[in-house]
């Protein structure tokens, strides 16, 4: 765990789910120049922020913005596309004695408040889903209202200061601290605004099996939300073929394409959609419904990976694990997803996994399972096949 000093005190922080061994912090410098700002900084030369009306934070990746608001006495909304960031905000609110109903947690796929009097945005990776959110939100906001975004100078750029723009009004950067900078955006009541484009739907092309010719539904944030990436593609055209009764899982779903095909191969089957984005999972709802038909069997989780899914309940997993977690490179939620997948396969059932080759999913796997095979292989890409003995 570390230690955050905000201005109104120092709060132990720490990313969900918690590892004594991860050395990267739940905060970062755009979390610690938005909050010295909020209490008044010799930086941006402003006094204290007003924060007695409703207070909406977006995009607060482990609740750090949240948990300092929240115990300093301002009951925060925090509105995010993550499952594991509310887990975190959660756990951190309880480590800094604050109440859990101090705080209301929202996803990106919940109403918003009717009113909002502070906006604050930590701005997200996906510029599509920081288009999305503030569609969604600028109708609740009014001209008193504050909006700031932060974020590091590295994620702020043009394109992301035209989105407030067209969508909220006037906008302004901050000087850069630490590498961070802040966004400061006069809410316009009369700015004309286009529709927004999400989600988004699209075609899939001929000749990647049963997907062939489908229609995908997008939301804003999703990966690769406006093509097929060419993983995927490679993964639709060596998926297993399975008939009977199964229960398949599609672990880390995205749009749900995969979970959908499998589907459509074996009708027999029940398909567990699963991911930890709020967004992720209402497009592969909307994918599945679309193609399979409102009776298809199929159930749809937000959650950490399969946390939670009974021991030795699932036949096949399928997967296409990430190896990004906001900026950084790592392989930890690729293990969490192998180590949930062996608990809750059935002896004999099946794990599938598409991969980088330079990732050596293969080693890991073979430590795990005591066996992988190669099903098939790019330049680029290898499909995984380990078996629970």
């Amino acid at each position: 765990m570390n230690r955050l000093m905000t201005p109104w005190g120092e709060l132990g922080l720490t990313r969900f789910p918690e590892d004594p061994r991860d050395q990267l912090r739940a905060w970062d410098a755009a979390d610690e120049y938005l909050l010295s700002h909020l209490a008044g900084s010799a930086e941006t030369a402003d006094g204290p922020t007003d924060l007695s009306g409703t207070v909406v934070v977006l995009g607060d990746r482990w609740g750090a913005l949240t948990t300092a608001l929240a115990g300093h006495g301002h009951g925060p909304v925090q509105i995010t596309d993550s499952f594991l960031a509310q887990q975190a905000t959660r756990r951190n609110l309880e480590r800094n004695g604050v109440a859990p109903g101090a705080v209301t947690l929202l996803s990106t796929q919940d109403a918003p408040p009717e009113r909002i009097d502070v906006l604050l945005v930590h701005v997200p990776k996906s510029l599509a889903l920081l288009e999305d959110q503030l569609h969604r939100l600028a109708p609740r906001l009014h001209a008193g209202t504050v909006v700031v975004g932060t974020g590091k100078v590295t994620e702020i750029h043009t394109s992301t200061l035209k989105l407030f723009e067209r969508i909220v009004g006037p906008t302004r950067t901050s000087l850069a601290v630490k590498k961070a900078r802040l966004i400061f955006c006069s809410p316009d009541e009369a700015l004309p605004r286009a529709a927004s484009p999400w989600p988004y739907r699209y075609s899939l092309p001929l000749g990647i099996g049963p997907a062939s010719g489908l229609t995908v539904t997008n939301h804003a944030g999703i990966f690769c939300a406006e093509r097929l990436d060419i993983g995927t593609r490679f993964f639709l055209r060596n998926l297993p073929q399975r008939h009977g009764a199964e229960r398949i899982v599609d672990l880390g779903c995205g749009n749900g394409i995969v979970g959908t095909a499998a589907a459509l191969a074996n009708p027999r089957s029940e398909v567990v959609f699963v991911d930890e984005s709020y967004q992720a999972v209402a497009s592969a709802e909307a994918t599945f419904r679309e193609n399979a038909g409102a009776r298809a069997a199929a159930e749809f989780r937000v959650g950490d990976g399969l946390s939670g899914m009974p021991a030795e309940s699932v036949d096949l997993v399928l997967n296409n694990p990430p190896f990004h977690s906001h900026q950084s490179t790592t392989d930890a939620t690729a293990w969490r997803m192998f180590t949930g997948s062996r608990a809750a396969l059935r002896p004999g059932g099946e794990l599938w996994v598409i991969g980088n080759r330079h990732l050596g999913y293969h080693v890991k796997l073979r430590r795990l399972f005591g066996n992988c095979e190669i099903v098939a292989s790019d330049p680029k890409f290898v499909v995984l096949r380990s078996v629970k003995n």
